[in-house]
């Protein structure tokens, strides 16, 4: 198979999310490609532009929230990635519910919810990484299957160079399809 050169820059697939951050007494939220897990601890990692608006409520509350939405939401998803919280007021695009802690908003129509306590913040060019313990986790119960997320009753949003897209089949199990690999 031929492989062809493309331009140096990351094209996907990026899990969608938003992320959710109280600014100034308000929920706001971000849509973002650039999450995911730091190690098998615990831990998610979110990297936010300098200058976004959750970004300020990040650093000020020390806690985010990572909100997987559904491909069904796609709209809404975008929208909170097109408008900024500085101009426009996002606490009421989605409806916000907060943990016993009471530090990040998050999304009861996302299917699963995270809420992390921020653990360490690494500047990087023009955007702000910051590592979060994940503190608790919330699921819709319509999407568990067996008790765990079932990615394709989530079905979550992938972005992908410029399209978002959505899943469609399990094509194996994590740590078994590849035991069956003939050497």
């Amino acid at each position: 198979m031929e492989k062809i050169k493309l331009q140096n820059r990351p094209f996907g697939p990026f899990p969608t999310v938003l992320v959710g951050a109280d600014v100034n007494g308000k929920a706001n939220y971000a849509t973002l490609g650039a999450y995911g897990v730091v190690s098998m601890n615990p831990v998610l990692y979110i990297s936010l532009k300098s200058t976004h608006y959750t970004t300020s409520g990040v650093k000020e509350n020390g806690f985010f929230s990572v909100n997987i939405p559904s491909a069904d939401l796609v709209q809404k998803t975008d929208y909170c990635g097109i408008v900024s919280g500085k101009t426009t007021d996002k606490s009421n695009v989605f409806t916000s519910f907060y943990d016993d802690l009471g530090k990040a908003p998050m999304i009861s129509e996302c299917p699963l919810n995270y809420l992390c306590k921020v653990i360490q913040t690494i500047p990087i060019f023009d955007f702000e990484m910051f590592w979060g313990e994940i503190v608790a986790v919330y699921a819709n119960e319509h999407c568990l299957t067996e008790g765990r997320p079932d990615p394709l009753k989530i079905n979550p949003i992938i972005m992908m160079d410029t399209n978002y897209c959505d899943l469609n089949h399990v094509i194996g199990s994590l740590f078994k399809v590849g035991q069956s690999k003939s050497n």
